[in-house]
């Protein structure tokens, strides 16, 4: 029996598994306040998906808002879409707009490795084709537990695959992100998914559904039972030992049928016939009709009858929730409605018309001639519940910076060398390329740098060579010693790794992934990241321009690494005024930009003895600032002949990875004092460079200009040896060696 509207008026007291659907007991009775009734089973599936912590973000609501306080004003102009749009939109000039967001999909690349991490990149490039865009890139910063652990030997194979996948059939290339590994990732990995897309500026669409009397068409995949409830509820729960067996399933990916559906709304807008237009994400049917719905003037009527299915057999309440992938609404006049559907059956895209707007505030839906859902869409999509959850500093916080790594032996002379190589072969410093040549990096034709670059550049126009750059970055350890700084530091490092490609740095995205928010703990970590950044943001000029938040992330009580990925959208005039980060000619002056202080706490180094604690170092906005800018007009005026960011493992990662981009040594004298912290200090705002002899007074002049330090380390050699005079000398086959190994012989038979 279909439970409708009228019945749930005349049977008040009937008793609904609302505590299985992730409500609590005053969410569900908030529902009924709201209805003036007990909510029909289509209703409380709707209630149970849009109030869930993922699509609701009623635990984060209160901090996020913070986030107005950075402004929507980025170096080159204000953004054109911001936060509460489907991604921010930010201008870079001549006449073009970028559109770009990252979101997570961590839970279900746990359950299901492969189609959890493919559809995260279809659903991040399917928010990026419903602001009118054309995705043109994607990025994948992953967080995986142990690399020698059982469980990363299932989920990272998988997870790169899944993400190789569906982004290569889709055509997009993969420019970047990041892979690192933590205890504390174990049994719960973090798959954050950016996607980037350029549009026009008049191309610019919205969500809001509007005009009475206006069609509600949806289209692309049919609707099946795969990933009902799926990342909605997934994301709202935490983990426990007995595995996933009695998990939402996870949503199963269609990349050609993406593929299908992006050229089919790229012409859907080209011909000028949509009016709003919203992708199926979380929560499916149920988030885009009362978000539509929400978001324009009127209401809407929809008719589950005419909804497309795989599985017949579907009750409404499973077609309100499916997350099926590759679906798409919009709202179409209906003069241009018989247009719409013929560029669809052009594409072999579904179409249907399945509702249409209406007058007043109700959002109407019938199922077989009877209506199974009447509410204010504004309840569903806006009004759900808000959580001042409690938050706490840690007991433990104090302690924990209290362990510094003052009393840790410092190495000299050849020790130093054996410190570097065992530094080159850990986890998170060694090479990664097993995971980025699973990815196309350059279909399209207008990668300009990919991974290993500190930063992926696009080409967006062919005539001008306009370009843009992007950085995805997060220190956990840095986040977990503190948390304000940890955010500030992962805004700095994305910032500056934008910057040494020669682009300025101009508006971030964000993805924030953290603990369980009923811990006390957890909620003080985010409040001190979300303050963080937006002090940051405030003192860099780069706004926030949307995000996601991705809460539960706990494993049998253990609570993941606060890790607050920024990505940082960066603007270059020309891509041939360029930047690339390896040693590229022999002679060249290596010069490091930027002052070295004493702060190896929570470093690379520091984990070489299985040491964590302290304070990360102190975040300077002015010297990333000034640094920034000697980078972008050094490169405009080439003056460099490579830059390279000094982050993970200090200056002796950066030499490293600079020698092997094209085996290129390096001799180079340390300055007077402690060599373990010239070497190994992570201090932010600071760069090498290198140049010809005839660039020296140019650059010299920039950084008295901008009072950026400048002090000469020694030349590029090509001789095969990395050397440190008066140290040590490694012979670059050794290093790649060492620094080549682990992830492919971690990964072998994979």
């Amino acid at each position: 029996m279909v439970d409708t509207v009228e019945n749930a008026r005349n049977t008040p007291h009937e008793s609904q598994p609302y505590a299985e659907l992730g409500l609590k007991p005053d969410e569900y009775d908030r529902i009924r306040e709201i209805l003036g009734r007990r909510p029909t089973g289509c209703e409380l599936a709707m209630y149970s998906v849009m109030w869930s912590e993922h699509c609701s973000y009623k635990s984060s609501k209160v901090h996020l808002r913070r986030f107005a306080e950075v402004g929507h004003d980025t170096p080159r102009g204000p953004l054109l879409a911001g936060i509460g749009q489907q991604a921010g939109v930010v201008d870079v000039g001549n006449g073009l707009a970028v559109t770009f967001k990252i979101e997570s999909h961590n839970h279900p690349s746990y359950v299901e490795p492969y189609q959890g991490a493919a559809t995260g990149i279809g659903g991040i490039v399917r928010d990026i084709l419903a602001m009118g865009a054309r995705p043109i890139g994607v990025m994948d910063p992953l967080r995986f537990g142990p690399l020698d652990a059982p469980d990363t030997a299932r989920v990272l194979p998988g997870i790169v695959a899944g993400i190789g996948g569906y982004g290569n059939c889709l055509g997009l290339p993969n420019i970047g992100g990041e892979v690192a590994f933590d205890p504390t990732y174990y049994g719960n990995p973090l798959v954050n998914a950016l996607c980037v897309g350029v549009l026009g500026h008049d191309d610019l669409k919205t969500n809001a559904a509007t005009g009475v009397g206006n069609k509600v068409i949806m289209f692309g995949a049919a609707t099946g039972g795969d990933g009902i409830g799926g990342a909605s509820i997934l994301a709202s729960e935490t983990f426990d030992a007995d595995g996933p067996v009695k998990r939402p399933s996870v949503q199963v990916g269609d990349p050609f049928m993406e593929k299908l559906l992006i050229e089919c709304c790229l012409e859907l807008y080209a011909a000028g016939i949509v009016i709003a237009i919203q992708d199926f994400g979380a929560a499916g049917l149920s988030c885009a009709t009362s978000e539509m719905a929400s978001a324009g003037s009127g209401g809407m009527h929809v008719d589950l009858d005419l909804v497309e299915l795989r599985d017949p057999t579907l009750a409404p309440e499973e077609i309100l929730m499916s997350e099926s992938q590759e679906r798409m609404m919009a709202v179409v006049a209906p003069a241009d409605v018989d247009a719409f559907l013929a560029i669809c059956a052009k594409w072999d895209v579904l179409a249907t018309v399945i509702g249409e707007v209406t007058e007043g505030d109700r959002l109407i839906i019938d199922w077989h001639g009877q209506t199974v859902v009447d509410v204010d869409p504004r309840t569903v999509a806006d009004d759900g519940p808000v959580y001042e959850r409690p938050w706490a500093r840690p007991a433990w916080q104090d302690e924990l910076q209290a362990r510094t790594s003052a009393d840790l032996p410092r190495a000299t002379g050849a020790e130093l060398g054996e410190q570097v190589l065992q530094l080159v072969a850990t986890p998170n410093l060694c090479d990664k390329s097993w995971v980025t040549d699973q990815y196309d990096r350059y279909v399209r034709g207008n990668s300009v740098l990919t991974q290993p670059e500190d930063a992926g550049m696009l080409r967006i126009d062919e005539e001008s060579g306009l370009g843009i750059a992007l950085s995805t970055d997060c220190n956990g350890r840095f986040a977990l010693l503190n948390p304000y700084w940890g955010a500030q530091l992962a805004l700095c490092e994305a910032y500056r790794n934008v910057a040494v490609t020669g682009a300025q740095p101009v508006a971030i995205t964000d993805c924030l992934n953290f603990g369980s928010p009923e811990d006390p703990d957890v909620m003080w970590q985010f409040r001190e990241a979300i303050i963080g950044l937006v002090d940051g943001c405030k003192e860099l000029g780069t706004p926030v321009t949307g995000g996601n938040v991705s809460f539960y992330n706990q494993t049998d009580g253990r609570n993941i690494l606060p890790t607050p990925v920024v990505g940082m959208l960066g603007i270059i005039d020309d891509v041939a005024d360029r930047t690339p980060s390896g040693f590229a000619h022999a002679g060249d002056a290596i010069v490091l930009l930027g002052t070295t202080r004493d702060e190896l706490d929570g470093s690379a180094w520091a984990g070489l003895s299985d040491h964590l604690g302290g304070q990360p170092p102190r975040p300077d906005f002015a010297a990333e600032r000034a640094l920034a800018a000697v980078l972008v007009d050094a490169a405009r005026q080439h003056l460099l002949s490579s830059a390279h960011d000094l982050s993970d493992g200090g200056l002796a990662m950066a030499l490293v990875e600079s020698c092997l981009r094209r085996d290129l040594g390096a001799a180079v004298t340390l300055p007077d004092g402690d060599p373990t912290v010239h070497l190994f200090s992570e201090s932010p705002a600071r760069a090498i460079v290198t140049f010809p002899a005839w660039s020296l007074d140019a650059v010299a002049r920039l950084c008295a200009e901008h009072g950026v330090p400048l002090t000469r380390l020694g030349e590029i050699v090509d001789n095969g040896v990395l050397e440190v005079v008066g140290s040590f000398r490694l012979d670059l086959s050794e290093i790649r060696a060492r620094w080549a190994a682990p992830v492919r012989e971690a990964m072998a038979g994979h």
